[in-house]
């Protein structure tokens, strides 16, 4: 159990690492669309750039923050039947709500390396005129869901510890 604990206060460091991040990526794709429409608005000046810029920069705030989100739970929920269900079943539930999406963000971590592997090595790019690599959003895409699928992994193993040790 201490080791857990050791590895849950390294994941939510690194969870609040991602949110600082995380923030100023939803400041620099604010910042990317706001010149985006004041260029075109004023300037007639043709942005070919900042939508791909500020798409990425979302994909990254998205991704990158869905552990720290899971860790709070504060992501949205429904809780009707968590007051209507026997305290066993209840434990049943929120067992399964994240054992399951665990193995889902797994699977889902494990696509996004191989789609991170693919278009770096074989250097895909956007099919814009700017062309950016298509490494870089898989890359937080997979980072992020790599981390979103330790900290489910982290709370289903607090379920399990937790049974374990009440029997």
């Amino acid at each position: 159990m201490h080791s857990l604990l050791i590895v849950q206060r390294l994941v939510s460091a690194i969870n609040r690492l991602m949110v600082m991040i995380g923030s100023l990526g939803l400041v620099a794709a604010s910042l990317i669309l706001s010149y985006s429409v004041i260029s075109r608005a004023l300037f007639k000046a043709n942005t070919d750039w900042q939508d791909e810029a500020a798409v990425f920069c979302l994909v990254g705030v998205t991704f990158l923050c869905a552990s720290f989100v899971q860790e709070r739970r504060n992501h949205i929920g429904i809780s009707a039947l968590s007051g209507m269900l026997p305290a066993a079943l209840e434990k049943l539930r929120v067992f399964l709500v994240d054992a399951i999406p665990f193995v889902f963000c797994t699977f889902f971590a494990w696509k996004s390396w191989t789609l991170w592997h693919e278009a770096w090595f074989e250097g895909h790019t956007t099919s814009s005129s700017w062309g950016p690599p298509l490494s870089i959003p898989y890359g937080l895409m997979a980072t992020g869901m790599t981390l979103l699928s330790i900290q489910l992994l982290l709370q289903t193993l607090e379920h399990v510890l937790a049974r374990t040790q009440a029997a």
